[in-house]
């Protein structure tokens, strides 16, 4: 996938996302040993979205690429992000939204906050 084609998809979910009553905090957060996609507010918690697409569904599909290694990573990467919050470290959760076959789906908690 180019890079202009996964903004496209970013954009997407950040949409619907937002669709959803979610705020847009932050996206495309860069560290050295991770990347958030998106960090969005629902209510008072804060969400690291991690955004997938795939052509087809084969071989589990987008969902299907977010293996241990790539959510440890999303992981590290809020653990650094929550810095920022030193005093008051809001409830957390991870979320994926994933892109098959042109079908988009929203999956609330998709891995363990394991902060």
């Amino acid at each position: 996938m180019s890079i202009e084609s996964g903004r496209r998809y970013e954009d997407a979910a950040c949409a619907h996302l937002e669709r959803q009553g979610l705020a847009c905090i932050a996206r495309n957060v860069r560290y050295r040993f991770g990347e958030i996609d998106l960090v969005m507010r629902d209510a008072d918690v804060l969400v690291f979205v991690e955004v997938r697409a795939r052509a087809w569904a084969a071989f589990g599909g987008a969902l299907g690429s977010i293996d241990a290694r790539k959510q440890r990573r999303v992981q590290l990467a809020a653990q650094r992000f929550l810095l920022r919050y030193r005093a008051r470290v809001p409830r957390c959760r991870f979320d994926v939204v994933a892109f098959d076959d042109g079908r988009i789906d929203w999956i609330r908690d998709a891995f363990d906050a394991q902060l």
